[in-house]
């Protein structure tokens, strides 16, 4: 787990992004190549608009890349209204 919570980015429109779902990489959240050798591979995500993700960093979420809170869990608190079903913003 490379982090307890989740990462704000800014993407923009158009662009894809490669989200790290093995947790080794050293860009966090996304890929560099660390999966390699691995049974893991990054998640691609293309940005529909410009603005800021709350991107797990956990990789605990139900909905990757995106945050949704399971982060909470595992350390014992409930979890967000705001994360019940996926980021909304």
């Amino acid at each position: 787990m490379p982090k307890k919570q989740p990462i704000a980015v800014e993407v923009i429109a158009g662009k894809r992004y490669f989200w790290c779902s093995c947790g080794k990489s050293q860009k966090q959240p996304w890929c560099d190549g660390s999966h390699a050798g691995t049974e893991f591979s990054p998640l691609i995500y293309e940005a529909t608009e410009n603005k800021t993700l709350h991107v797990c960093a956990c990789k605990k979420t139900g909905h990757p890349p995106l945050c949704d809170g399971s982060h909470q869990l595992l350390f014992g608190g409930g979890r967000d209204e705001y994360f019940e079903t996926g980021q909304s913003d």
